[in-house]
C-alpha cells in the first residue's frame, strides 16, 4: 500500500524540474507519509513530476518505486496491489519482457508496453497508479474497478495535479481551497460526496473503473469496465454454489500473498466469517483474526466473532471498548479525514485498524459482500414498496403513515421504528431518490430548511439526478439488480471503501477485500436475482455456499452492521461538544446553515420526540472537517 502524487505541465514547453519543484513534491509526499512510512520515490523530467510513499508489502528489499520497462522510457508508480501479478509476469516473460524486481508494480510498464491502455482489462487488484510514457509524452492515471484505492486531481495554472488524498494537493502552491457548495448538497443527501465530485471546488475524484489520459496537452477520461447484469447464464443452484466456492477460495488465496504479517478482520457477520473460513482453509499456519466490541448490546457483535474464531480454530484477538473511549476520539478523526464522511462506522473501523496494526501489516475484510450478494434490507424494501403502493393512498396517508410516525423512538442500532419511518417517508419517490432517502440524512425539503438562502440560490436542487444518470448505464431489468448496480457505483465506492481506506491508511494498515474480485462480481451478476435475494433472505447463494463452513447461528442472525450508539452519545457524552460545534451564532457567522433550524433539531432530539441522530451526526462531521481543513 502506498500513496501517489504528482503533476504534468499542460503547457507546450517547459524546462527541467527546478529545485523548488523538487521540494514541493517532497512536501506533497511527506503529507501522506501515513500511507507509506517505509520509503519514498520520485521521478522528474521536462514534462512530469511523480512522487510516492511506500508501505512495503511484497518484495521488501527491491520493490521500491518508480519502476520501469527495459529502456526506462515507461515509468510507473502505484498505490495498491495487483493480485494476479505472477500470472501476468509469466505471460510477459514469455513475450520477451525482462524484470528487475519481484514486486507486483513492475508488471505495469511492461503490460502497458504490450497492450497500451487495454492493459487495465488484464489487472485483478486494488490500485490507483500513474504511468508516464516518455516517448509518446503521455500520462495515464487509473483507478481499480470498484474504487478501493482513491485518486483526486485538479487543473491549476496549466498543471494537472493528482494525489491519493486531497490534502496532499494543497501542498502545491498552484492549488486553491474553496468549498464546493453543490458537493455539500450531495454530502447532506448521501452522507458522502460521490465521484466525480469532491468537497473542494476545482478538485475531482477519478471514478472507479476509469482512467485519465493526458496526451498533447489534452485531458480525457474513459471508463474501461462496467458490470453487466444483462447476460444471464442457465445454471442450477448446486452448480452456482460449486463455482462460487471455487472463485471465493481462489480470491482469498490470491489476497493472502504478502511478505509481512497478515490477519483477518472478523466482525462475526457472514461476509467476514466467510473470508476467515476460507483463509483458515488455505493457510499453512494458524490464521490470526481480530475484532472489537462494545459494551452496548445492540451494537456489539463480539460474541459472534468469538464463536466463529473458536469454530475455525483461529488465533483470535479482541478489544472491548467503552462508550467513553470511543466518544472521546470524535475530534481526532479531523486530523486525517480530509473530506466529510458521516458513516457511523468510521470511528469503530479506525479503532479496529489501530488495534490490528499492533499485530499485522495486512488484513483481509468482508467489504463488498452486501452489494454483490444483495445483503442490505433496502433490497427487499424495493420489493415491499411495490406492494405498499397498491394500498389506497387515503389509507396510507390517513392511517398507516400516522401510526408509523407515532412509533416510540428507539436508540437501538437499526431499530424497527427507524426503518419503518424511513420506508414510509421515501415510498412515494422514484427509484434513485427512494434508494438514497432510505439511508441518507437530509431530503430536498429538509435541505431547503437547513441551508442558507445564498447556498440554495447558487446550487442545483435536483440532488438525485447524478444517481439517475448512473442508473441509466445499468442493463438490469430487475429492481434488486438495479439497486446493486447503484450501490456499487456510489455507496460501496464512495462510502464503504473510502471509509476503510482512510481509517486503515491513517495507521498504515493495508486492507484487502476478497469479495471485490471482478470474477466473482461478473459471475454473480449473471445469475438469476432469486439466487441473491430469495424471498426475504439476502445473500442466499453466499449462505448456501458457506453453510458447511460456518456455525448456523452466524448464518441465521439478522444483519446488524458496524455502528456506534450515536443517538445516546449526542444526548450524553457528546452533548456539550455538539452544542459547541453547532452553536446557532457560530453557524450564522459561517453562513452555510440555518442556525435556528439546527437548534430545533438538537432540541427535538434531546427531548426524545424524534431521533435526529443521523442528521446531527452528518452536520457534526462536516463541522469537524470544516474546522480542520477549511479554517486551518
Amino acid at each position: 500500500m502506498c500513496g501517489i502524487t504528482g503533476w504534468i505541465n499542460l503547457a507546450s514547453s517547459r524546462q527541467s524540474a527546478t529545485e523548488e519543484e523538487a521540494e514541493i513534491l517532497r512536501r506533497m509526499c511527506d503529507r501522506m507519509r501515513h500511507r507509506g512510512p517505509d520509503s519514498a520515490g520520485f521521478w522528474f523530467d521536462e514534462k512530469v513530476c511523480l512522487g510516492m510513499r511506500r508501505l512495503s508489502i511484497i518484495d521488501l528489499q527491491t520493490g521500491d518505486q518508480p519502476v520501469f520497462n527495459e529502456d526506462k522510457s515507461i515509468i510507473a508508480m502505484m498505490n495498491g496491489e495487483i493480485y494476479n501479478f505472477r500470472e501476468l509476469r509469466s505471460d510477459l516473460e514469455k513475450k520477451g519482457h525482462t524484470f528487475r524486481t519481484k514486486t507486483d508494480t513492475e508488471v505495469l510498464p511492461h503490460l502497458y508496453e504490450e497492450y497500451g491502455e487495454a492493459m487495465l482489462k488484464h489487472l485483478n487488484g486494488m490500485f490507483a497508479f500513474a504511468l508516464w510514457d516518455s516517448k509518446k509524452q503521455k500520462l495515464l492515471i487509473a483507478r481499480d474497478r470498484f474504487g478501493e484505492k482513491p485518486l483526486f486531481y485538479g487543473i491549476f495554472k496549466d498543471k494537472l495535479i493528482f494525489a491519493s488524498e486531497p490534502k496532499v494537493l494543497f501542498e502545491h502552491p498552484c492549488t486553491s481551497k474553496e468549498l464546493d457548495l453543490q458537493a455539500l448538497r450531495f454530502y447532506l443527501s448521501f452522507d458522502y460526496v460521490p465521484a466525480p465530485f469532491s468537497i473542494y471546488k476545482g478538485i475531482r475524484k477519478l471514478p472507479a473503473a476509469h482512467f485519465l489520459k493526458v496526451e498533447n496537452s489534452t485531458v480525457s477520461i474513459e471508463q474501461y469496465w462496467r458490470l453487466s447484469f444483462g447476460e444471464k447464464i442457465d445454471i442450477s443452484l448446486e452448480e452456482a454454489v460449486e463455482k462460487l466456492h471455487e472463485l471465493l477460495a481462489d480470491s482469498v488465496k490470491m489476497r493472502l500473498i504478502a511478505d509481512v504479517p497478515l490477519g483477518i478482520l472478523l466482525s462475526g457477520g457472514v461476509d467476514s466469517s466467510t473470508v476467515a473460513a476460507l483463509a483458515a482453509e488455505h493457510s499453512s499456519g494458524k490464521v490470526k483474526t481480530f475484532s472489537i466490541g462494545f459494551r452496548e448490546d445492540s451494537f456489539d457483535e463480539s460474541k459472534f466473532s468469538r464463536l466463529v474464531a473458536k469454530h475455525l480454530g483461529t488465533e483470535h484477538h479482541e478489544e472491548i471498548l467503552s462508550v467513553e473511549k470511543v466518544a472521546d476520539l470524535i475530534s481526532d478523526i479531523g486530523h486525517w479525514l480530509d473530506e466529510p464522511l458521516s458513516d457511523g462506522s468510521l470511528i469503530p473501523t479506525y479503532l479496529l485498524a489501530r488495534f490490528v496494526k499492533q499485530h499485522v501489516t495486512v488484513a483481509l475484510g468482508g467489504d463488498g459482500g452486501d452489494e454483490i450478494f444483495a445483503g442490505y434490507p433496502m433490497y427487499f424494501g424495493h420489493k415491499l414498496v411495490k406492494a405498499y403502493r397498491m394500498i389506497p393512498k387515503f389509507l396510507r396517508r390517513n392511517f398507516i403513515e400516522p401510526v408509523v410516525e407515532a412509533l416510540p423512538v428507539s436508540t437501538k442500532n437499526l431499530s424497527f421504528d427507524y426503518k419503518a419511518k424511513r420506508f414510509v417517508r421515501a415510498s412515494e419517490y422514484d427509484f434513485a431518490a427512494r434508494h438514497h432517502l432510505w439511508f441518507g440524512s437530509f431530503s430536498l425539503l429538509e435541505q431547503e430548511k437547513l441551508l442558507s438562502a445564498d447556498v440554495l440560490s447558487s446550487t442545483n436542487g435536483d440532488i438525485y439526478e447524478h444517481a439517475r444518470e448512473l442508473l441509466s448505464e445499468c442493463d438490469a431489468n430487475d429492481d434488486i439488480e438495479r439497486a446493486q448496480f447503484l450501490d456499487m457505483k456510489l455507496y460501496l465506492a464512495e462510502d464503504i471503501l473510502t471509509k476503510v481506506d482512510r481509517a486503515s491508511m491513517a495507521v498504515s494498515l493495508e486492507v484487502r477485500a476478497p469479495f471485490l474480485d471482478p470474477r466473482i462480481a461478473e459471475f454473480v451478476a449473471k445469475l438469476p436475482p432469486g439466487y441473491k435475494l430469495n424471498g426475504m433472505q439476502g445473500k442466499f447463494l453466499l449462505k448456501k455456499t458457506v453453510e458447511k463452513l460456518l456455525p448456523k447461528e452466524v448464518l441465521r442472525r439478522p444483519k446488524k452492521g458496524f455502528g456506534i450508539p450515536i443517538a445516546e452519545w449526542l444526548k450524553g457524552r457528546l452533548n456539550p461538544f455538539l452544542h459547541d460545534m453547532l452553536n446557532a451564532d457560530r453557524l450564522r457567522k459561517q453562513g452555510i446553515f440555518n442556525g435556528d433550524y439546527v437548534s430545533k433539531l438538537i432540541k427535538n432530539h434531546e427531548q426524545g420526540k424524534v431521533s435526529h441522530h443521523k442528521e446531527l451526526w452528518t452536520l457534526l462531521i462536516f463541522q469537524i472537517w470544516f474546522d480542520n481543513f477549511m479554517q486551518n
